[in-house]
């Protein structure tokens, strides 16, 4: 009987240890998915003013959502500079950031108001030493993706590479790491995935889908095709 007894004590010491065995998991288990939603919430408005959702993007590209290996990734800066430049994303968290509100505005006739924070695109190729000949800019992406925008107009619009929209870090379907926000521009010169920047002298050049007839200039308030 005493045998009994101290087998069921022990049975009853081995359940209650279990259970705060299996609560202490289940807590740690919850506090760690409540910190991993925390950086999916989006910011819903700014300023008054009501924004679209990462949701509300339509898949597009022209070889799927890319997956990008943050720990090999590397956007380069080359083309008509005085210093070629290789970054990683870390490096390029550690750049100061720029917060807008701008729409997209897609030809397939969708948009999205965003809130987009990244970095100022003329402070970052100015790192390198923009060359006095220069005068577009080529971006080119992971899937082979190409586009350009006259350099003047990067400059005068301070445009961002945005690593963020509406509080939360780039999902990979809009273009992790890092999206071009090319504003009043149509979205197919706002490329995904930026992988190179090059400066070039060449205000001729055409990107995937201009050389299929869209216009390069892309402009929102100007013809869809052809310039």
């Amino acid at each position: 009987m005493r045998n009994y007894a101290r087998w069921s004590r022990g049975l009853w010491l081995v359940l209650i240890l279990g259970g705060l065995s299996i609560a202490g998991v289940l807590s740690v288990s919850s506090l760690t998915e409540d910190e991993s939603t925390v950086e999916t919430v989006e910011v819903q408005e700014y300023q008054g003013i009501k924004l679209g959702s990462v949701d509300d993007f339509r898949e597009n590209s022209i070889a799927g959502v890319q997956t990008i290996d943050i720990d090999t990734y590397r956007l380069v800066v080359d083309g008509l500079v005085e210093q070629s430049a290789s970054y990683t994303y870390g490096a390029l968290l550690e750049m100061p950031h720029h917060e807008k509100m701008v729409t997209i505005f897609c030809v397939e006739g969708w948009s999205v108001r965003g809130l987009w924070e990244g970095i100022p695109l003329p402070e970052l190729l100015a790192l390198s030493q923009i060359q006095s000949d220069a005068n577009t800019v080529i971006f080119h992406a992971q899937d082979g993706y190409t586009t350009s925008l006259p350099l003047d107009f990067v400059v005068e619009r301070n445009l961002i590479i945005a690593d963020r929209i509406n509080g939360i870090t780039l999902p990979p379907a809009n273009g992790f790491p890092f999206q071009l926000v090319a504003e009043d521009k149509w979205g197919y010169k706002w490329i995904r995935w930026l992988t190179r920047i090059e400066l070039s002298d060449d205000p001729a050049y055409r990107g995937f889908w201009e050389t299929r007839g869209y216009s390069n200039e892309g402009s929102t308030d100007g013809s869809i095709f052809g310039d």
